[in-house]
């Protein structure tokens, strides 16, 4: 379950948020405040994993709030006004909903928190990660903003002490992050470890030559501590296609 507030000037607005919330069996209404003060105190006194947060509101805008709080929750952006969007970002919030807000539009957006929180818990070992991943995708922070990967065009994932550098058919993102917690959240039937500092999809290795994992124009050393793992579980593709 994820604690959420919802922060918001208009009654209306802030009833029909909590409709929505009532219908999302992984979302629990923690409260409900009128502004940020408000909100501040709030969160000194309950715990909450997301915040819907409304932008032009009395006494002090959605937007001042996120430039004043370190390290608030995670905060999805509700508001009538499209031109805040890049500053919204710019405070890494987590979506940013245009008010008339559709059910579907914000099913989309809890649906990205959730995934967001699984993806940090599993990086903080705060919970053990599932034998494969639940959903094709994941999320990472990135430069300020949100990105959706997906695993199937994930090449490999490079380590750089607390950053990590993910590869992927169509670009590279880093993140802060480290690769062990990373090799938790993905199957280890698709992902596998090849050196200390490097992790690959098996589906993509397309040559092994000495030292060296290649995949399209990428060549990924291969470690001696993890050549005689990777060659078996290599032998052990080509026997299942014989076979």
């Amino acid at each position: 379950m994820m604690n959420c507030v919802i922060v918001d000037d208009e009654p209306l607005a802030r009833e029909g948020l909590a409709d929505f919330v009532e219908d999302v069996d992984f979302l629990q209404l923690a409260g409900m405040c009128e502004n940020p003060v408000q909100l501040i105190n709030f969160l000194q006194a309950n715990t909450v994993d997301l915040i819907f947060l409304d932008i032009q509101m009395p006494k002090m805008s959605g937007m001042d709030f996120l430039k004043i709080t370190k390290n608030p929750p995670m905060v999805i952006l509700t508001t009538a006004y499209p031109n805040y969007a890049v500053e919204g970002f710019q405070l890494n919030v987590l979506d940013y909903l245009l008010k008339p807000i559709t059910f579907d539009r914000f099913f989309m957006a809890v649906n990205k928190a959730r995934d967001y929180q699984r993806f940090l818990q599993f990086s903080s070992g705060q919970q053990q990660a599932p034998a494969v991943p639940q959903a094709d995708y994941f999320f990472i922070k990135c430069g300020g903003k949100y990105e959706k990967l997906f695993l199937d065009e994930v090449l490999y994932i490079e380590s750089m002490q607390n950053y990590i550098n993910i590869f992927t058919t169509k670009s590279k993102y880093t993140t802060q992050t480290n690769l062990k917690s990373l090799e938790q959240y993905f199957d280890k039937g698709a992902f596998m470890r090849v050196h200390k500092s490097y992790m690959v999809a098996l589906r993509k290795i397309e040559k092994l030559e000495g030292n060296e994992i290649f995949i399209q124009t990428h060549r990924i050393p291969l470690s001696r501590n993890y050549r005689d793992e990777v060659i078996a579980t290599i032998n052990s593709k080509l026997l299942d296609r014989r076979g």
